[in-house]
């Protein structure tokens, strides 16, 4: 190849404008590289430092922020800042306000005593950032105004956040010094410096002199019968390095002596000077009161064996029922612990005699409270002439007492240990004149071996006692897993019903009620129903005592009602019209104050529902509340139903008094009508009743059509029962009624309403049945 100095002049020229231009891209590329790589390092600095930047460039109009600056404010990389000062302004702490905006004008001004503040500024999530701003400016126009301004902002909140708990935490140090009265001193162990607080040179009445040099007085106002021991300590602590900790006497500026304690640490400061930190506090009032407990412990102990008897004494009390003598249930729970130990260990057998006294109630209310300590005195008495030496009696409450039995004893000798307390307890005692008589109900428990269980022994003789009692009082019962599982299945129910409530596993079933002459549909009433998550549909008898120990029953009837007013609106979108819809309705139900509200919510239609009331709700002694929920009844267009009439409480005055629209016989009344003369006598003269006072009369129970034939023959109005129609859910009812099977039960294909047409013919010629 030929050298550049062979070529043609021209060519060898143009050829050197390549090399040099060649040369000075390459020249240009490497210094735009070195320049990226630079602006790269210096990005990655001021992301790494958290230093955001920004840039307001006023001479283009642009205003720029870097994705740090966004992310202090809460703002994503992508979101917009339009630089809005007016709107920025007001994202900064109304406390702050003034001062960022004298800050910006004197930071635009040049005075470099703003070139650095902080503020407070609004993030996006709503709460306080703390930031450093740092700015300057770094062009002007030809007017000398400010033409760019650049400047970075730090988040500083986690230093405020940090200096403000220092702070505090300063703040807390010298209160609680203040309040305890220590005074604290520093020492510099190499030069001699003692710096002294306030509250220090207080404490040792130094006045007039600066701190540092109050240290020079310290052994001064040692006493001087413990200066020499206190120097050697402190001579020994400082060569050895550790730490000082004594007491000891001073006498101060103004003569008065006092007993200081003194607690101080060697520590090496950030210059490695060996320092000793401490403080001391006045101990004189403490020294005072330890001499005197001291002293006073000395009297005591003198007094040793008068305080062990007190001792005594208050233990028995604290065991003891003050008015029987005999142990409390404090003590009980003690000789439970200690005779199932017992037990357990020797294989013994525990029992307990669970005891609590029948009509101790009536004696403290008609003698008065003296006469019930007595019997409660006398029952005590009883009950230790008839127990063993070594068994344990205790009164644990009221007119209970228990009784501990161990040792081998067999169910027959406690048995006869419970008949015998039994019949001595119910044996008349004399009380001023008055021949008091009360008895008692035991329930027993026993168990032996390793597993024994004191508490749930004592629990299972509980449940025994209930027993006994339920089943007539003057009686003892032992304990059986039978009536235990009994009470647990009853709990578990009891939690299934809040349960179902709240999952609404309550639903309402229907049972058709018919014109007892044309078997029309007259009305349904609707049956509570339990859809069980395990058990499946259960009814009312399986979980109503529950429901009522529970308190829910009226929580159970507004579900119901409510659910019987949906399904009534949908049977007539389907084109059936049930004329009426019977609900039940509890007594607690019906003495709600808020029964109108809440009925009035419903929106209920006027007459198409009515309220079943069992007669054995005692109608004549109804109370206020009653009798005004009664008549909102009345104005809401709920008609009234006495339930189960001829078995409760309802008396003629009080169906003059309630006026209810229906009447319903009760079943047991009616069961008979076939075979009983005088049970159709007794129907007769309840529709009697009824017509004479324009009441509507409803049978229940009718399960034949014999039942149909009779009832009809007596003039009753509607009829309900099985052989009509059985209870059925919502969705059931259209199809039944279109279906109406019920005509067509009894005397094939004539049905059953030519049977009641000849009937009501009979009963016209005479030949009804009587």
């Amino acid at each position: 190849m030929r050298s550049l100095k062979q070529m043609n002049p021209i060519r060898r020229d143009n050829a050197i404008d390549e090399a040099d231009a060649a040369h000075g891209d390459e020249v240009a590329d490497k210094s735009a590289s070195s320049l990226s790589e630079r602006e790269s390092r210096w990005n990655y600095a001021l992301v790494g430092s958290g230093l955001g930047v920004w840039d307001h460039n006023l001479r283009l109009g642009t205003r720029y922020y870097s994705e740090t600056w966004k992310a202090i404010r809460g703002m994503a990389p992508h979101d917009e800042a339009d630089g809005d000062y007016e709107a920025w302004i007001a994202l900064i702490h109304p406390d702050d306000r003034d001062f960022v905006v004298t800050a910006i004008e004197r930071q635009n001004a040049g005075d470099r005593n703003y070139q650095i503040f902080e503020y407070r500024e609004r993030h996006k999530n709503g709460h306080w950032v703390w930031i450093e701003c740092r700015g300057a400016c770094v062009e002007w126009d030809e007017n000398g105004a400010p033409a760019r301004l650049v400047g970075t902002d730090t988040d500083i909140t986690a230093r405020k956040e940090a200096e403000e708990r220092l702070a505090h935490l300063s703040r807390r140090l010298d209160l609680a010094l203040d309040i305890s009265d220590i005074g604290v001193f520093e020492a510099d162990i190499d030069n001699g410096d003692v710096d002294w607080d306030e509250r220090l040179m207080t404490i040792y009445g130094i006045d007039g002199m600066s701190r540092t040099s109050a240290g020079d007085a310290w052994t001064e106002a040692l006493h001087p019968d413990d200066r020499a021991r206190v120097e050697a300590t402190l001579a020994a602590s400082i060569e050895t390095n550790t730490d000082f900790q004594h007491e000891f006497r001073i006498i101060r500026g103004d003569g008065a002596q006092r007993v200081i304690r003194a607690k101080a640490a060697f520590y090496f400061d950030s210059d490695g000077r060996r320092k000793l930190i401490g403080a001391n506090w006045d101990v004189t009032d403490e020294v005072r009161l330890n001499s005197e407990l001291q002293r006073a412990k000395e009297l005591a102990e003198a007094r040793n064996q008068e305080l062990e008897t007190a001792k005594e004494s208050i233990e028995h009390l604290a065991l003891h029922d003050y008015l029987t003598g005999l142990p409390n249930r404090r003590y009980l729970d003690r000789m439970l612990d200690e005779r199932s130990t017992e037990c357990r260990e020797n294989g013994l057998t525990l029992a307990i005699l669970h005891i609590d006294l029948d009509r101790f109630k009536q004696i403290n209310d008609t003698l008065g409270h003296r006469a019930g300590d007595a019997m409660l005195k006398h029952a005590a008495e009883v009950l230790r002439q008839n127990v063993r030496a070594k068994d344990f009696v205790a009164r644990i409450g009221g007119d209970e007492f228990v009784v501990l039995c161990t040792l081998d004893v067999t169910p027959k000798k406690i048995s006869n240990l419970a008949e015998r307390v039994i019949r001595e307890l119910c044996k008349p005692i004399r009380y001023e004149n008055h021949d008091c008589r009360f008895g008692a109900s035991i329930g027993i428990a026993t168990e032996s071996g390793p597993a024994l269980d004191a508490k749930q022994l004592l629990l299972n003789a509980d449940i025994a006692l209930y027993r006994a009692k339920s089943g007539g009082r003057n009686r003892h019962e032992f304990f059986s897993t039978d009536a235990r599982r009994r009470i647990i299945a009853s709990k578990r129910l009891a939690d299934d019903i809040l349960l179902g409530l709240e999952r609404q596993e309550f639903v309402p079933f229907y049972q058709p009620q018919f014109d007892a002459r044309t078997l029309d549909v007259t009305g349904v009433e609707t049956l509570a129903r339990w859809q069980h998550r395990e058990h499946g549909m259960l009814a009312p008898d399986r979980f109503l005592k529950i429901a009522e120990d529970l308190d829910v029953v009226s929580t159970i009837d507004g579900l119901i009602l409510e659910q019987a007013l949906i399904d009534r609106k949908q049977w007539a979108k389907e084109g059936i019209v049930i004329p009426k819809v019977a609900v039940n309705v509890s007594s607690r139900r019906l003495d709600d104050p808020n029964l109108g509200k809440k009925l009035r919510a419903l929106k209920i239609e006027p007459g198409t529902i009515s309220f079943e009331l069992l007669e054995s709700i005692s109608l004549d002694d109804c109370d206020d509340a009653v009798i005004a929920n009664l008549k909102q009844l009345r104005r809401l267009g709920v008609d009234i139903e006495i339930d189960d009439f001829g078995t409760g409480h309802a008396s003629i005055v009080s169906l003059l008094k309630l006026s209810p629209k229906t009447l319903k016989i009760d079943r047991e009344l009616i069961r008979m009508l076939p075979s009983s003369a005088e049970q159709r006598k007794l129907v007769r003269s309840i529709i009697d009743i009824g017509r004479s006072l324009s009441i509507l009369v409803t049978a229940e129970g009718v399960e034949t059509m014999e039942h149909v034939r009779i009832l009809a023959d007596l003039g009753c109005d509607m009829l309900q029962g099985y052989a009509l129609a059985r209870p059925m859910p919502a969705s059931q009812i259209p199809a039944f009624v279109r279906a109406a099977s019920w005509r067509g039960v009894e005397n094939g294909a004539r049905g059953v309403q030519a049977e009641l047409l000849r009937s009501v013919k009979n009963s016209r010629s005479g030949q009804g049945p009587q």
